[in-house]
C-alpha cells in the first residue's frame, strides 16, 4: 500500500515538471517556427522579430517570459515580458556594439528612450548559444543560477538555419524553476515525509527541506548536492538512488526500495528518472519513514500476545475475536490499496476504529483525498479529472450509451497581472474564488477540476447536442466576468476577471482523452487569439 501512495507521489511531481517545462518547445517554435530560414542579418526584420517574440512570450508568460536569439555575425535579439503588456527590447546590430535596450508597452507600442548595456554582450560566447549551435534539435543547458535572484534557471535552445541549411543562429527560452520548488515544498504525504528533484549527479533542483542553492567561501552563490545538505534522511536517501542508477543507468524505471536511516529509522522510498527529447534528465524521490504508516500497529499485535497469554482461554478468545476483526479490516485497507494501485482513488474505505488500525485507516483516507484534490482550490485535480473522462468514455463504449457529453477548457486571461498587482497571495484567491464559482454552477453529475496554474477542466455529462454545451461555456464565460469579492483593487474598485473556454464533445471531436482535451485546448486558444484580435480592432 505504501509503495503505491509513494509511487503516485512521484507520478505527480513528474506530471509537474512535464507541465512547467513542457511550453518552452512551443515557445522557441513561435519564435522561430521550424523550416523558416532566417535572415544573415537581423537589420531589416526588427518589426517582424518583435512581433513573433511577442508572440512566443504570450504562450507561457509564466514561466517563459524572455526570448532571445543570437546570429554568426554576433547581432542579437531578445524580448523580455515583465507583464501582459509591458515589455523590454534588447538589440544589437554590430557585434562590437553595446545592447540597446527599450521598454515598450503593448504588442505595437512605442519605444521608450534607448539605453545602452555597461557592458558587450556577444552571443556567440555564451554556453546556450553553443549548445544549440552543435545540436540538430532542442537542447537544454546546464541549470544554472540566476545571478539577480539566486534562483535556479534552465535555458532551452535551438539552432536556426539559413535559406542554404548552414548555421544561422540560435534562439533560446529561459525557464526560471522556483515554481517547481515551491510545488515540492507543498508535498504532504505524510508528516515526516521528503521529496526532492536532483540531477543524476545529485545536484538539487528542489527540495520540500533544503535549500537547492547555497553560499560558497567566496561569498557568492552555488548550487547544493542532495550530499552535501545536511538533512540526514536526503542524504541517506540519495545514497540509495545513487547506488540503483549506477546499477541500472538508462534503463531505470520506476522504483522502490527499504533503507535504514542514521538514526535507525525503516525508510521506504521511491523515485523515478524524468528524461524528455531535449535531453533533460532529472531523478524525482520521495521518502517517508515507516512509523508515518504503521501507527503503531505492530505495538498493537504484540499487545494482543501477552494478553492472549496472561489470560489464558478467555484471552484466546478474546485475541481470536480481534484477529478476527483487524484481519478483516486490514483486508479491506489493502483492496483499498490496490485500488488506489489502479488509480481509482475514490474508492470508499468502510474501516472505523479508535485504534492503531483506525488511524491507519484515517490517514490512508487523507492521503486518497490529498491525491484526488487540488489544495488550493478543493477541486479535484488533473488526474481524476483525466479518469473520468475516460471512464465516461469506457461507460459510452462498453454500455453502448448514446448520450454525449462535453469537456470544457478554461484558461484565464491575464492571470499573471493579478499576480503582479495583488501578490501570489491575491491570486491564490482570485484562483479559489474562481473554483468556487465553477462548482457551484456544475449540476451533481458534472465535474469541475483545476488542472494546472490558472486553467481549469469541466466535465458535462449528458448534453442534448453541441449548441447546449455551447450554452454551458458561454454560461461560464459570464459567470467569470463578474466582479470579484475575494480581492480588492486599490481604493476598493472592483475587480473582474475573463477567460477563454474551449469545447470538444464526445464523440465527434474525439475518442480518447488526449484527443479531447487538445480539441479543446486548440478551441480555447482559438478564442483567446480571436477575442484579442477584437479588442486590437
Amino acid at each position: 500500500m505504501s509503495d503505491q501512495l509513494l509511487l503516485e507521489t512521484v507520478a505527480r511531481i513528474g506530471q509537474a515538471v512535464d507541465r512547467h517545462v513542457v511550453g518552452s518547445g512551443a515557445v522557441l517554435e513561435a519564435a522561430f517556427p521550424n523550416g523558416m530560414a532566417a535572415p544573415r542579418a537581423i537589420d531589416g526584420v526588427l518589426e517582424e522579430l518583435r512581433t513573433r517574440f511577442w508572440i512566443a512570450t504570450s504562450l507561457h508568460l509564466d514561466p517563459n517570459n524572455y526570448v532571445y536569439y543570437g546570429n554568426r555575425q554576433g547581432q542579437s535579439f531578445g524580448l523580455w515580458r515583465f507583464s501582459q503588456q509591458d515589455a523590454e527590447l534588447r538589440v544589437k546590430v554590430r557585434a562590437e556594439d553595446s545592447r540597446r535596450l527599450y521598454r515598450f508597452t503593448g504588442i505595437n507600442g512605442v519605444l521608450g528612450p534607448q539605453t545602452l548595456e555597461a557592458t558587450v554582450f556577444e552571443p556567440r560566447a555564451r554556453p546556450w548559444y553553443k549548445a544549440g549551435a552543435t545540436t540538430s534539435s532542442d537542447t537544454w543547458t546546464s541549470v544554472y543560477i540566476d545571478f539577480r535572484t539566486a534562483e535556479l534557471v534552465a535555458t532551452r535552445a535551438r539552432r536556426v538555419l539559413a535559406t542554404n541549411g548552414d548555421l544561422e543562429g540560435v534562439v533560446a527560452t529561459d525557464l526560471s524553476l522556483r515554481a517547481l520548488n515551491d510545488f515540492v515544498r507543498r508535498i504532504k504525504v505524510s508528516e515526516h515525509a521528503l521529496a526532492f528533484i536532483i540531477e543524476p549527479d545529485g545536484k538539487l533542483i528542489a527540495s520540500s527541506r533544503s535549500a537547492n542553492v547555497k553560499l560558497g567561501a567566496d561569498g557568492k552563490n552555488e548550487r547544493l548536492n542532495a550530499a552535501d545538505s545536511g538533512d540526514a534522511i536526503q542524504v541517506a536517501a540519495y545514497a540509495e538512488v545513487q547506488r540503483v542508477l549506477a546499477e541500472q543507468g538508462a534503463n531505470m524505471s520506476a522504483h522502490t526500495l527499504r533503507f535504514t536511516a542514521p538514526d535507525g529509522a525503516s525508510i521506504q522510498l521511491a523515485f523515478d528518472r524524468l528524461r524528455d527529447a531535449a535531453g533533460l534528465d532529472w531523478v524525482t524521490v520521495v521518502a517517508v519513514p515507516r512509523a508515518d504508516f504503521m501507527h503503531g500497529v505492530t505495538a498493537n499485535v504484540t499487545r494482543t500476545a501477552v494478553i492472549t497469554a496472561v489470560a489464558a482461554l478467555a484471552a484466546t478468545l478474546l485475541g481470536l475475536w480481534i484477529l478476527g476483526s483487524v484481519a478483516a479490516d486490514l483486508h479491506r485497507i489493502a483492496e483499498g490499496a490496490h485500488a488506489v494501485g489502479e488509480g481509482r482513488l475514490d474508492t470508499p474505505l468502510a474501516v472505523h476504529r479508535n485504534d492503531e488500525i483506525g488511524e491507519l485507516a484515517d490517514s490512508f483516507r487523507a492521503m486518497q483525498q490529498r491525491l484526488r484534490v487540488d489544495v488550493l482550490t478543493g477541486l479535484v485535480n488533473r488526474d481524476v479529472i483525466v479518469r473520468n473522462i475516460a471512464d465516461r468514455i469506457g461507460q459510452h463504449r462498453r454500455l453502448a450509451d448514446d448520450r454525449v457529453f462535453a469537456v470544457l477548457f478554461l484558461d484565464l486571461n491575464n492571470f499573471k497581472s493579478f499576480n503582479d498587482r495583488l501578490g501570489h497571495e491575491g491570486g491564490d484567491k482570485v484562483l479559489i474564488e474562481i473554483g468556487s464559482r465553477l462548482r457551484a454552477m456544475t449540476r451533481s453529475g458534472d465535474m469541475v477540476a483545476r488542472y494546472a496554474g490558472d486553467e481549469f477542466v469541466i466535465l458535462v455529462n449528458d448534453v442534448n447536442d453541441a449548441n447546449a454545451a455551447d450554452q454551458v461555456r458561454r454560461h461560464v464565460e459570464q459567470l467569470l466576468c463578474q466582479p470579484l469579492t475575494s480581492v480588492k483593487a486599490v481604493g476598493d474598485a472592483d475587480l473582474t476577471v475573463s477567460g477563454a473556454v474551449g469545447l470538444a464533445m464526445y464523440p465527434g471531436d474525439g475518442h480518447t482523452v488526449d484527443a479531447l482535451l487538445a480539441h479543446a485546448d486548440t478551441d480555447m486558444y482559438s478564442r483567446k487569439t480571436a477575442s484579442k484580435q477584437q479588442r486590437l480592432l
